[in-house]
């Protein structure tokens, strides 16, 4: 797939893997829509929508700031026609947006649950209902959801019943959405990393600094993004795939390159075995 003129619509994308994922597409010549609620510089989080945007359009893309909240469809309606208006089309949805608690059953607070199935479920869900009729006229149309393989293990479960609950309903639109649009032509899958991914989420809410040193930085999941929506629609869709799997098939022998600690120990990611 040539990337030059198409149009990438990202959630979630102002750092992180949604940021990494906008500089590889900017740099095949992608116009990029980055949908997300930062507009101004946190002061625990790196990265706006708009140093987002001057990243991509340095890389080589076209960039597009749109300050959009997932959970509410007037934001979402507006950014998908706004994107649509400025590049002429949308060819590729990456849901990335997500949000994360993994506090057990217990001690989850009704606003925290319903945060993250907002954000991860409902906003996938009306995020993909939005751009499917742009989708319908893109030549080679992809959706992908970042998420995991579906595996119902118990284990997964019961060590964090509400953040597994919506991040497997982000694979479970992704599977559904792959056999409602497969005769549109439109793929959709799932793409998830095999180790932890230096992120925000990482550093702040899971493991600081020791986590961070046994993790992969984010550009492996942009490789295999990139990797999946290379191929054409019609022949890949309703996948759960690993991002070192879908490297390893493209002929990727060195992964030390994508750790941040060359030759250290990595940790699974969760969901992984």
């Amino acid at each position: 797939m040539d990337f030059r003129n198409k149009t990438v619509f990202i959630t979630g994308g102002s750092r992180g893997i949604g940021k990494a994922i906008a500089l590889r597409l900017a740099r095949e010549g992608a116009n990029i829509a980055i949908a997300a609620k930062t507009a101004e510089a946190h002061p625990k989080l790196e990265g706006t929508i708009h140093t987002a945007a001057q990243e991509i359009e340095a890389a080589g893309g076209r960039a597009l700031a749109l300050q959009t909240d997932i959970r509410f469809e007037d934001q979402i309606a507006a950014s998908v026609q706004k994107a649509a208006e400025t590049f002429g089309g949308i060819d590729i949805l990456i849901n990335n947006a997500s949000a994360i608690n993994l506090l057990p059953t217990e001690q989850m607070e009704p606003k925290r649950f319903d945060l993250m199935h907002s954000i991860n479920v409902r906003g996938t869900f009306l995020m993909s209902r939005a751009c499917i009729p742009y989708l319908k006229k893109a030549e080679n149309p992809h959706i992908l959801n970042l998420s995991p393989p579906l595996d119902l293990d118990p284990r997964w479960f019961g060590m964090h019943l509400a953040y597994t609950m919506s991040k497997y309903g982000m694979s479970m639109v992704a599977l559904g959405l792959s056999e409602e649009l497969r005769p549109a032509g439109i793929a959709a899958n799932a793409l998830w990393p095999r180790t932890t991914i230096a992120t925000a989420a990482v550093q702040n809410l899971l493991g600081g600094d020791y986590l961070m040193q046994r993790s992969r930085n984010p550009d492996i999941v942009a490789d295999a993004a990139f990797a999946i929506l290379s191929r054409p629609s019609k022949e890949c869709t309703g996948n759960f795939f690993i991002d070192e799997d879908v490297l390893r098939a493209e002929g990727v022998t060195d992964f030390g390159q994508y750790a941040v600690t060359p030759g250290g120990e990595l940790q699974n990611d969760l969901f992984v075995q």
